[in-house]
């Protein structure tokens, strides 16, 4: 996009060119701070279900005046020659076939944001009913795709309901496990997510790039949680130089509702290397008392969810404090402590790591930790990787403070 920008920068300026993107992003907002940094101010669309059907990116379009397609297609190298190929072209206007009226109703239609939202509304449930009339797999996407796009964040429930209501009735549908991973991970960075989302959002997009493994941004949006030595690059690692250099302009960079963390920052690694530290274990002798989930729960989720013999998979763990009896975490101790014990043969780049504690005394935060996984040749279908964790929390009821272990065996799948 800069390239794009800066070759046609005189053209915009000029009123001759109009610059638009559609993004195939889970976040959106990640985009909007690249822009800001690179002083890119042309509309961006989001389109995170990937409606579009487009399998790689970029693709260059060029629309004229009149809203016909010229060009598709078009390369970095034909940035600087658009003006010759494009541009200063002229192109006749497409016989006009309409009787006036079809203009008039059609602006009518749009209306204003709130005849937009009220139409939007009006659709969903005219959808709904022809997904239950119906019962088909097309009526229930449908649906599902009208809650996301005009439901906004209080229907992703309901939206990942009838994606689930769509691959029940057609399993082999690789759109509908892309679109119900993304409501999945959108549930899960929203404020009403829930501790299995982003698993379920790892599913699906594998059984989606399982049935295209040709799909470049099916692909792309498992690498993001992955391990190093499938990445292509690193994906977000230039979002503290973009603050650093909106904030040197005196401007105030753009927020992001979920920072980029562990595997989205990394980069890539074609060698995997093992943690070689002589790091001591936090409890050796198996000592402390176990919690089976009574005070922290624990979601594991492993990208990819199958691995070949010799490769490397991500391990993502979070704690969060249970809420049914009332768990926060004692900051006035010891930090979180992840311990990997692996089976001969198998390797991790870290067998130790650690959450740093907040300055509040108590806090319920989910604390997240990842780790990479090499599977040694040979390996048996499925492993269990012996991990667990130890912990300081506070019980609200009466205020007891202890200290805990949790078992955390995580299951690799191991195939071809």
């Amino acid at each position: 996009m800069p390239g794009w920008h800066e070759a046609t920068r005189q053209l915009q300026e000029d009123g001759k060119l109009v610059m638009l993107g559609i993004l195939q992003e889970q976040h959106g907002d990640r985009a909007r701070l690249f822009m800001q940094w690179k002083q890119m101010d042309w509309p961006l669309m989001v389109d995170s279900l990937n409606l579009l059907e487009v399998t790689v990116v970029p693709v260059t379009v060029a629309i004229d005046e009149h809203g016909i397609v010229r060009h598709v297609g078009l390369r970095q190298r034909d940035a600087a020659n658009i003006g010759e190929l494009f541009v200063d072209k002229t192109y006749p206007a497409p016989g006009d076939s309409s009787d006036g009226e079809s203009s008039k109703t059609g602006g009518k239609e749009a209306g204003d944001g709130g005849d937009r939202r009220r139409a939007a509304s009006r659709d969903i449930s005219r959808l709904k009913a022809e997904a239950i009339r119906s019962g088909t797999a097309d009526a229930w996407r449908a649906y599902a795709e009208q809650l996301v796009l005009w439901g906004g964040e209080r229907r992703v429930s309901e939206a990942i309901d009838a994606y689930r209501s769509a691959v029940a009735l057609d399993a082999d549908h690789g759109y509908t496990h892309f679109r119900l991973a993304a409501a999945s991970r959108m549930r899960y960075d929203s404020p009403e997510g829930e501790a299995t989302d982003f698993s379920d959002a790892i599913e699906h997009w594998s059984r989606a790039l399982e049935i295209d493994p040709n799909n470049y941004i099916w692909r792309r949006r498992i690498q993001q949680y992955g391990p190093r030595q499938a990445k292509p690059y690193p994906f977000y690692d230039w979002v503290a130089e973009a603050r650093d250099a909106i904030s040197a302009r005196e401007e105030e960079p753009l927020p992001l509702v979920v920072e980029p963390a562990g595997a989205e920052l990394t980069s890539p690694q074609r060698e995997f290397q093992a943690d070689a530290s002589e790091v001591g274990e936090p409890d050796p002798g198996g000592k402390v008392t176990r919690d089976q989930g009574r005070f922290i729960e624990v979601e594991k989720v492993v990208v990819p969810e199958k691995v070949a013999p010799g490769q490397s998979v991500r391990v993502h763990l979070e704690f969060r404090p249970n809420e049914q009896t009332g768990t926060h975490w004692n900051n006035e101790a010891r930090e979180l402590a992840v311990w990997i014990d692996p089976p001969e043969g198998w390797q991790v780049d870290r067998r130790r790591l650690t959450v740093p504690i907040p300055r509040e005394r108590i806090s319920d935060e989910p604390r997240r930790v990842e780790f990479e996984v090499q599977v040694p040749a040979g390996a048996e279908k499925g492993v269990r990787l012996p991990v667990y964790a130890v912990y300081y929390v506070c019980e609200d009821i009466d205020g007891t403070c202890l200290y805990r272990r949790h078992d955390i065996p995580v299951r690799i799948e191991v195939g071809e």
